[in-house]
Formats: C-alpha cells, structure tokens, sequence
C-alpha cells in the first residue's frame, strides 16, 4: 500500500495552524467592523431603520474572545455610534432613539458581565490544566533520554482534547539486572483508569529492582492488580484487566554492556516492532498467547521469557491498541508494521515524530482511542550522542506540531513503501 503524499517526509511548517491564525484576525477586526458598517447602514437608509441590533452585536462578539477593557472600549464605541447618529439625525429626544441608545448600553453592560464569566472560566481551565500536568508527572513521569547506554523517547497521545493522561502506562528502569521496561493499556476509562495505571507502574518500579527474573515481575504485577480488584465495587472487581508487554535488555558479561538480545514476555498486548539499522522489520509475536494481567487466575501456563536478537543500531518499539486500531475515513487499521517497513531514522525521537505525524495524516486528525508510544535504541558502535531538543509531550492538541515532523530521512534504495524483510 503506498504512502499518502507528505507521510515520513516533508515539513508541515504549521500548515495546518494557519487557518486559526486567519479566524483570529478575522475575530479581532469583526467589532469595530460591525460598528462601522451599523453607521454606514444608518446614514444610507430612510429615518425608519435602525442599526441598533449592530451596535448591540459588537460588544457581545467581543466579550468571549478579548480582554474586559477591550470588551468595556467596544461598548461605549457602540453607545457613541449610536448617540452620535441621533445627534446628527436631530432626533436625540425622541422615544425611539432614546430606546435605541438605552437598548446598545444595556447590552453593552451584560456584555461586560459575560466577558468576566469567560475569563473565570478560563482561569479555571488553565489551573486544571495545571493540575493535570502535574498529575501526568507523578504517575506517568516520561523515561530518560539515555537509561543504561539506551536511547528512550515515549510519547502520550490522549483521544481527548485537553487531556493528560488515560488508560495507558509505560515505564523504563535501569536495574541490576539490566534496563527493564513494560508497556501497557488499562481495560477502562477515566478516573479508575488512572488508578490502575498507578498501581501497575508503582509494582513494576519495586519488582524491577528486586526480582531476579522478568517473569518474577510479571507476577509481581499481576499479585498487585489481584490487590486492587478486591478494593473495587461493581464489573471492575471481576473484569479488570491490563494488556502489557515486558522487556528485559540485559546487561553482558562485562556488566556496562549489553547482550545482543532482548526478553519478553506479553500478556495480551500488541506485540512490538523491531526497527534494524538496515531498514529492516520484525514483528516479535510472542510464541504462545497469554491472557492480560489482571487474569491470572484463568492461566493455564506459567510466565515464559522470549529471547529474541536486539543488535547494535535496532530500534525497539512499544505502541498500545490506539496505534494499530486507528482508523482511516474508509474505516481501514493503521498498520504500523507496512508503514515502518524500510524506513531508517537516526534515533527514537525521529522515530515518534514521524510516526505521530503519519498516523494523523491517516485519521485525519481525529481518534478515538488513547495511545502510548515508547521506542528504545540501541547505539551501534560509534554513534554519537543525540540530545533532545524538544519536550516529549507538548501542550496542544492533536492538531500542534510536535518538534520537526516527519525528520525521517528518504528511503534506502530499493525500499519501496511495502517493502517487508
């Protein structure tokens, strides 16, 4: 399948932004616009029209988008317009006209009250706001950009504008028995979400320092999600279950390096992608099907580690179920392994970049579903080090521009779009 024009490649430039830009300056100018044209319409009409409903309009377009002294200056603008256009009709005294005037100042007034309603609100959203940033910190702290000699980026990527953080975890830990990470989506939404989304990353924090084994953390997992079902009232206390993959790069035999392979083990996840340095793809599809955590009880077989070969300059990359169940406008899945197949990028923050920016182009901008993206590397020998330049999670929308898109260099020769190993 190829690419859409622009996936992987090319600068957006803020394209997409510019459209706003333009209905901001729109907005600003359409007061006093409104004003000017209600004197034109008053001055060009017979005695028996009004532009009072313009005059009142202008304070009221203003009220939601400027500052109280800007919503206070539209106001006395309109009552001056209006005022002056019966002093110049000679018609100050009458009934009409001094309804007209009292019509544009009381508006003029609720205007004003609606303009101090907006800002209280907006004050309020940026502290909750706030708030959540600092809860999406505490619970979900982005990895280091270098943990034991590997390059980490991640990324959040919340279906719902404005928010935080979800249903979906990750975690990188530098241990004695080498970096350990897992990756994984709570069943659920909301609040309960989050705290299960605690409850796992708090488990795994402990159990990856002190199990020996990656399949000791695994149960250490499942024992504290068992824990916490037994808290909870209702469907969760019998159906709560998190999809995760574990992985475990150990350390080789001099202890500051690592050996060319990687363990895991998946309960229920989206099995992750392994990027070699030559353009190649693998998808690591755990050889035996496990249930999520959180399911224990209904396993028939114990834990098993997976090795699997992780050479120098391979990139390994987690994604939960928002990656690969987006959906396109014919209702067709983003398949990440197509997509990636054949590409090179210099570092995991390309990585995401590029994958972000594609995944939107496919949507179209919109998704319904969370999604945690976490990519590791290797370093071959002799790489340099790259430093990050831009934060992990920036503030906006799905719609704002994350770094530089779509950095990741032109194909290999020969490596179409669907070129696969």
């Amino acid at each position: 399948m190829g690419h859409p024009p622009g996936a992987f490649g090319g600068r957006r430039g803020g394209g997409g932004r510019r459209p706003y830009r333009g209905a901001r300056k729109f907005i600003r100018a359409l007061p006093p616009l409104i004003i000017l044209g209600g004197v034109f319409f008053d001055l060009l009409t017979p005695a028996t029209y009004t532009a009072a409903p313009l005059f009142s309009a202008a304070p009221l377009i203003a009220a939601p988008f400027f500052s109280t002294l800007t919503t206070l200056l539209t106001g006395i603008a309109a009552v001056l317009a209006s005022e002056g256009l019966h002093l110049y009709n000679r018609t100050v005294t009458d009934i009409p006209s001094l309804t007209e005037t009292l019509t544009v100042l009381t508006v003029s007034a609720l205007a004003l009250l609606i303009n101090r309603v907006v800002l209280r609100s907006g004050e309020r959203l940026a502290s909750a706001r706030v708030i959540a940033e600092t809860a999406q910190k505490a619970v979900l702290p982005m990895p280091a950009e270098r943990i034991g000699g590997l390059q980490c980026a991640a990324r959040y990527e919340a279906a719902q504008a404005d928010a935080f953080i979800g249903g979906d975890l990750f975690a990188v830990q530098e241990t004695p028995y080498g970096v350990r990470m897992v990756l994984g989506d709570v069943r659920g939404k909301g609040l309960d979400a989050v705290e299960a989304v605690a409850v796992v990353i708090g488990a795994f924090r402990e159990a990856a320092e002190q199990e020996r084994t990656l399949e000791g953390v695994v149960q250490r997992l499942e024992r504290a999600l068992a824990r916490e079902g037994t808290r909870r009232d209702g469907l969760d206390a019998f159906e709560g279950f998190t999809t995760a993959v574990l992985a475990e790069i150990p350390h080789g035999d001099g202890g500051s390096t690592f050996g060319g392979f990687v363990r895991l083990v998946n309960r229920g996840h989206p099995p992750p992608l392994m990027l070699y340095a030559d353009g190649r793809l693998d998808t690591l599809e755990p050889g035996e099907p496990a249930l999520p955590l959180g399911m224990g009880d209904l396993a028939a077989w114990p834990d098993r580690a997976e090795g699997r070969p992780y050479p120098p300059g391979a990139t390994l990359l987690f994604y939960t179920d928002g990656l690969s169940e987006a959906r396109n406008a014919e209702g067709v899945f983003y398949d990440p392994g197509e997509r990636l197949a054949g590409r090179i990028f210099p570092g995991p923050e390309e990585l995401l970049d590029a994958l972000v920016d594609d995944v939107r182009l496919h949507t179209g901008g919109g998704s319904t579903d969370d999604m945690a993206l976490l990519a590791v590397s290797r370093p071959a020998a002799g790489q340099p080090e790259r430093r990050r330049t831009m934060p992990v999670v920036p503030p906006g929308g799905p719609g704002e521009p994350r770094g530089e898109p779509g950095r990741g260099p032109d194909r290999r020769p020969g490596q179409g779009p669907g070129h696969r190993p």
